[in-house]
């Protein structure tokens, strides 16, 4: 069982993470930033951040009640603007978390997902494949700085402290 304190603490410690990400990238270049580097399903550095922070913002709409698709990632061509996001982002779900009761978390429920599909979920797997999910593409985004010739520094991994 899956308790709203649980889930703050992998989230705060998820985001803690990201946003040390965002900040390296601060150093990127707008032209880094975009650029297309071939074998990555989001091909640019910004993308994967976009994308990381927009699947958060779907699926925590998604346990609301909300079909939150229409975030556009020309939007958020800045760092400045990726951060902001971030930060919307993280809140909502901070928001959702301390709203939630320890049965509503762990209890399976129907959904509704993209294209109207109706699924039964546990909401806490869904807020955990969030905070997981970040963690895939800021691998992606470490490889794609290593080939950038600005390879992110050493403790960005899911913070233990």
């Amino acid at each position: 069982m899956f308790t709203p304190a649980a889930l703050l603490d992998i989230h705060s410690r998820a985001h803690l993470s990201l946003s040390r990400l965002i900040d390296h990238c601060a150093g990127f270049s707008a032209d880094e930033l975009s650029r297309e580097i071939a074998g990555f399903g989001y091909p640019t550095v910004r993308l994967q951040l976009h994308h990381a922070i927009g699947a958060e913002e779907y699926w925590v709409g998604v346990l609301r009640g909300l079909m939150l698709v229409d975030e556009r990632p020309e939007d958020f061509a800045s760092i400045e603007a990726l951060r902001a996001y971030r930060q919307r982002v993280a809140q909502t779900t901070t928001d959702y978390l301390r709203g939630a009761a320890e049965s509503e978390l762990n209890t399976r429920r129907k959904m509704i997902t993209w294209g109207g599909h109706e699924r039964e979920l546990v909401p806490a797997h869904i807020v955990v494949r969030t905070q997981t999910h970040i963690f895939q593409h800021q691998g992606q985004v470490a490889a794609m700085a290593r080939l950038l010739g600005k390879p992110i520094p050493a403790g960005l991994d899911f913070p233990l402290g």
